[in-house]
């Protein structure tokens, strides 16, 4: 496991005993969140809303993913990149539906995540939806929107990774559904992680670009990210508002981060200097090992891959 005050990665090559490229496919998955309380991580309401932004932000901004890179799909000259952007666009939409589960959960328990979806839907939708352009404006559109995906694929992978490494939210009791939707998705994170930079360098790969929409990104996400947490503690039907009769502090991140029960907010910083460095490229960064290893052993992953495999018997020969 890394540790949170380990030095930033150089551009390393990747490990030796890495896989190759993988073949990214979607993995059908189902969670029951009938037995899930509202704080599923036990006696922890501070950290559990900070990684239930996560819900809130995901769904919309994955649907997005989907729909720009259906667009870009007609641009790509390379087959090899093709089937990984086809396997991306597979996972990303299952990713969406997933988490989409959780907010259904959370209106029923008395918190209503409507308010803010809908300010992260007009974000994606109209601020970085699609415009009225054509020829070279329109295609320049499309490759900043794929810049920014990029840099934000660069932050879900950091993520990804930390999930897959997070003892310390077993240790606390963490619900083993809950615990298992985020590293599922963390680790089809760290398994398509180079898919949306290779697809930027593909029809752009300029650095001004790149440079910019990770300040874009990283500006956006830590901003989203704190209006998330405070909403979802002012609308706790638990909490209104306070968490031990106080209301929350910005050191309480810092605190949980050292736990172990949230990201370090030291790792996300360091996040974009990696992704600046002129030699980055994304599968210097994270385990594609360990996220194939989690993969084999996921409940939801492995149901998802039996009931695939029924439905293909089922269906017989052609």
């Amino acid at each position: 496991m890394s540790s949170d005050h380990s030095p930033v990665p150089g551009p390393a090559a990747p490990a030796v005993d890495e896989p190759d490229r993988l073949v990214l496919h979607a993995r059908d998955v189902r969670f029951d969140w009938s037995a899930l309380d509202l704080h599923w991580i036990p006696d922890e309401p501070f950290a559990t809303h900070v990684i239930n932004v996560l819900h809130l932000l995901l769904p919309e901004g994955e649907r997005w993913f989907v729909e720009v890179f259906k667009q870009a799909v007609p641009h790509i000259t390379d087959d090899e990149l093709r089937e990984q952007v086809l396997g991306f666009i597979g996972q990303e939409a299952v990713h969406a539906e997933a988490h989409a589960g959780v907010l259904d959960h959370m209106d029923a328990h008395g918190l209503d995540p409507r308010p803010y979806v809908e300010q992260i839907a007009w974000l994606f939708r109209v601020v970085l939806g699609d415009r009225e352009l054509s020829g070279a404006r329109e295609f320049a559109w499309l490759r900043m929107r794929l810049a920014v995906i990029a840099g934000i694929e660069h932050y879900t992978a950091v993520l990804g990774q930390w999930v897959l490494d997070a003892d310390r939210l077993d240790e606390a009791g963490t619900d083993p559904t809950m615990l298992d939707l985020l590293r599922w998705h963390g680790a089809e994170e760290v398994e398509h992680r180079a898919v949306a930079y290779d697809l930027y360098t593909h029809l752009d790969g300029g650095y001004p670009r790149r440079a910019l929409a990770m300040g874009v990104a990283a500006v956006a996400l830590a901003s989203l990210w704190v209006r998330g947490v405070r909403f979802l503690i002012a609308n706790d039907p638990y909490l209104k508002g306070r968490i031990g009769g106080r209301r929350p502090r910005a050191s309480w991140a810092l605190r949980d981060g050292r736990r172990g029960l949230v990201p370090h907010l030291g790792r996300l910083a360091r996040a974009v200097p990696e992704y600046l460095r002129r030699r980055y490229h994304p599968s210097r960064h994270g385990s594609t090992s360990q996220a194939v290893a989690y993969l084999a052993v996921s409940p939801a992953a492995r149901a998802a891959e039996a009931a695939e495999q029924e439905a293909a018997r089922q269906e017989g020969p052609r």
